[in-house]
């Protein structure tokens, strides 16, 4: 790994100015396409707003990351897909006016396949081509209902009905390089994601991680298992102390003695935090650009001063200008 102390001299001073919008309306490719060009890139999730009257101020946030010129961005679905209509409509925005190709995240576990039916042809008719393809959390009105009776219960029930809907999509799905909180092992874990990687995924993206080293080891593990999809990991920024309880709660994931180091010393300096946290997670990604990864996803948490912050340490690595040069 890349010493922390390494990474100080892109810490954020000053004043950053964004790019112009995209207006460049060349083809816009697939996300396994961009995957396959093998070179370095960046991408951003976003999550929509989960009430109309929010609707305006993650458009603008949207928006604003999305002048950073990633690879692709992805938007959420919503617990329970209680938000499935905003997904659409913030991913249909992004793709019409920047330009970028955009990854439409689909759960399942909520839906019967009347409704899946219905949200696949909504995004072939707003020319998203890219699908992220996942059960969806148990929500607690869920979890008190007859799993018997319901019309999915896993994510590669969901990917057999895209494939078999006769839609041209890029199929994405997701993976837990700490294992998944219901699978008693790995190796049943990774046996479960074999599965769905032959009902006719095309690429996986992980749960967060925090240490590179779990990733890494995870990506031995599925290789010789056989899972040969291309895996892009997760990087989520932690830019505030209280954000650490809830990733654990979220993910199991690990956080590694120098994380917690990092939080404890300037946890409670929301600047310091804030910059701290861009800088770990700049470090995390020069790592795994360094050990081979070409492509890293960041859960951007709807902060475009966060993901400025990552584009604006990571230039010249990306040859992108965000200086004027």
């Amino acid at each position: 790994m890349i010493p922390l102390a390494a990474t100080r001299q892109y810490s954020l001073r000053g004043t950053y100015k964004p790019p112009a919008i995209n207006k460049d309306r060349r083809e816009i490719m697939k996300i396994i396409d961009i995957i396959k060009q093998d070179k370095l890139s960046l991408s951003f999730e976003v999550f929509p707003p989960k009430k109309e009257s929010s609707y305006e101020s993650v458009r603008v946030a949207t928006e604003e990351i999305a002048k950073l010129k990633p690879a692709f961005m992805s938007v959420t679905y919503g617990a329970g897909g209680g938000t499935s209509k905003y997904t659409l409509d913030i991913a249909r925005n992004i793709k019409d006016r920047f330009n970028i190709p955009m990854l439409a995240h689909l759960t399942c576990v909520s839906s019967d396949r009347e409704t899946v039916k219905e949200r696949i042809a909504q995004m072939q008719e707003a020319g998203i081509e890219n699908v992220m393809a996942l059960r969806g959390d148990l929500t607690p009105e869920l979890e008190n209902t007859d799993r018997s009776k319901w019309d999915y219960r896993y994510a590669y029930e969901l990917i057999k009905d895209i494939k078999a809907s006769g839609a041209d999509f890029c199929i994405g799905a997701a993976c837990y390089p700490e294992v998944h909180p219901e699978s008693a092992t790995q190796w049943e874990d990774i046996d479960h994601l074999r599965e769905k990687v032959e009902c006719g995924v095309d690429f996986l993206t992980t749960q967060m991680i925090f240490d590179n080293s779990l990733f890494l080891n995870f990506m031995y593990k599925i290789r010789e298992a056989g899972i040969h999809v291309p895996v892009l990991p997760g990087i989520m920024p932690i830019t505030k102390a209280n954000q650490v309880e809830r990733a654990i709660k979220l993910s199991g994931s690990f956080m590694p003695h120098r994380f917690n180091s990092l939080v404890d010393k300037f946890g409670s300096d929301p600047e310091a935090m804030t910059q701290a946290g861009i800088i770990y997670a700049t470090d995390q990604i020069i790592d795994l650009y360094a050990n081979g990864i070409t492509n890293v996803h960041v859960y951007s948490m709807n902060k475009p001063e966060v993901a400025a912050g990552i584009m604006r340490n990571l230039s010249d690595i990306l040859g992108k200008n965000f200086e004027g040069r």
